[in-house]
């Protein structure tokens, strides 16, 4: 007998379907329940590699975490990495299949994918009690309707009821509640069993004659209201979505241990990826993490960051335009640190040889590190354990160009060259000890009285995040008639909303 389900959609992207999906498996598994997050089709350069070596988005990963599993290829299987405005690279079960145009994958590639993705759903739901499962965008994006495989045609071929999440935040959810419904054909409409509402502030006796005139327009409830937290920065989907002029990263509450503060600069190169490598360092009480895109940005800090990119030529081209180039080479020669992690690895080096990503060829690096890269056809997909300044470290790797090492000192499969490391790993600053050890470092080459916290856990912070997430859901949602849903689908009768969608 298959497990219940859900799918969480939203009224819009970035709604909070990844947090609400992550905060409902979190209070279930904390009820005894078998649980699994399932995203059927998810775009998003913030990636992450499963220990048998297949990709999958970060935010399944999160989410897998959450429903204190190890995470597999079958929780995502199609994930769609962005190499520019008008293609992405299709991640099948874990590896790459190849490019393709947006309009190429919408006609006719992602129906052909949805036996698959149905395949890996029965997978999970005859394995767990309850499959969790996430929607993508909007589920009333009438324009993407007959190829859809993520939210309603997902939720129709599975049977799965649905609950619409809104951002009140944003303004304007209860317009977005009722269009959402009345968007969709009678037989989609019928699986939307009701609303949930997101990022409240204030008194929520203000609201319930809002939900309750809703109620009587659409016959569906709202299943809560969460209130609006600070501080859930959980692994995030499509990148940034403000302007990086003065974005920082969440960061500790916590003043620091030292006398100083130790700022760190993240370059913010276009096509950006797996930026969440810096949430680890945000963690530590008195470390302070913005993303920068101008040189006089760097003037202050006490450690760059040149992140990873799925587009290495590209950000060469980009650090070059900016000034940026030149202010990393400047910060080298006088001895201040500068790391670079896997595509910002390997702007650093001498030269990249690229027929594969940007089709380039040759392209002269920035000359910071003795490192030649050769992009291969094969994806290096791996999750290595090694070593560095005396400590245990952990990581993945998800990367395309191959580097040969000429010259510095080893470094988790990169190098060191005085004050600038380059390595393919992401995640080893999640590992606490390499964590402050590199932190002692940096701050020793930056002149700067930082002392590294003694006891941050960073997954005892990761877990108290997801904790808090659960929380949200069994404090302010109605959990006695979410778990009727997920046991039983959607209730019978459901109005049907005119016009519907188009024909």
């Amino acid at each position: 007998m298959s497990g219940g389900g859900l799918l969480v959609a939203g009224t819009t992207s970035d709604a909070g379907k990844s947090v609400v999906t992550a905060g409902i498996c979190r209070w279930l598994v904390r009820q005894g329940v078998k649980v699994a997050p399932f995203k059927a089709q998810n775009m998003s350069l913030n990636s992450f590699v499963t220990r048998e070596g297949a990709e999958i988005g970060r935010a399944q990963a999160m989410q897998a975490q959450a429903c204190r599993l190890e995470p597999t290829a079958l929780m995502n299987p199609v994930l769609l990495k962005p190499g520019g405005e008008r293609s992405s690279q299709v991640v099948l079960l874990g590896r790459p299949v190849g490019e393709m145009s947006a309009r190429g994958y919408h006609g006719g590639r992602q129906q052909r994918l949805l036996g698959t993705v149905l395949e890996c759903l029965a997978e999970l739901r005859g394995t767990y009690d309850a499959v969790i499962c996430e929607g993508a965008g909007s589920p009333a994006e009438i324009n993407l309707r007959r190829t859809d495989i993520v939210n309603m045609g997902i939720a129709r071929n599975a049977g799965l009821p649905v609950l619409v999440v809104g951002d009140i935040d944003r303004g304007g959810v209860f317009a977005s509640f009722f269009g959402t419904v009345a968007l969709l054909s009678p037989e989609d409409q019928k699986l939307v069993a009701g609303f949930l509402v997101n990022k409240f502030r204030g008194d929520v006796s203000l609201l319930e004659p809002g939900l309750d005139m809703l109620r009587g327009l659409t016959g569906r409830p709202a299943y809560g209201v969460l209130p609006y937290r600070h501080g859930l920065g959980i692994d995030e989907e499509d990148g940034l979505r403000v302007s990086l002029r003065g974005t920082v990263r969440e960061s500790n509450v916590a003043p620091p241990v030292g006398e100083d503060v130790l700022r760190v600069a993240v370059c913010a190169v276009p096509l950006m990826s797996n930026f969440t490598d810096v949430d680890a360092l945000a963690a530590e009480p008195g470390v302070v993490v913005r993303f920068v895109d101008r040189p006089e940005e760097l003037a202050d800090a006490d450690l760059v960051v040149v992140p990873g990119t799925r587009g290495t030529v590209r950000a060469l081209e980009w650090l070059r335009e900016r000034g940026l180039a030149e202010a990393l080479r400047r910060r080298a020669a006088e001895g201040r640190p500068v790391l670079g992690v896997c595509g910002g690895f390997q702007v650093l080096g001498e030269h990249i040889e690229d027929d594969v990503e940007s089709r380039r060829g040759h392209v002269d690096g920035l000359g910071i590190l003795p490192v030649r890269v050769r992009f291969a056809r094969e994806k290096t997909l791996t999750r290595p354990v090694g070593e560095a300044l005396g400590e245990r470290v952990e990581g993945y790797e998800i990367h395309h160009g191959v580097a040969e090492v000429l010259g510095g000192d080893a470094f988790l499969d990169g190098c060191r060259v005085g004050p600038v490391w380059g390595t393919h790993w992401h995640g080893s600053l999640e590992s606490d000890g390499f964590r402050r050890a590199f932190l002692r470092e940096v701050a020793a080459l930056a002149g700067r009285r930082f002392v590294p916290a003694p006891d941050t856990s960073f997954a005892a912070l990761r877990e108290e995040q997801l904790d808090r997430l659960g929380d949200l859901i069994e404090q302010h949602a109605d959990t006695d008639a979410l778990w009727r849903l997920i046991e039983s689908g959607a209730p019978q009768g459901l109005p049907f909303i005119p016009p519907g969608a188009p024909a």
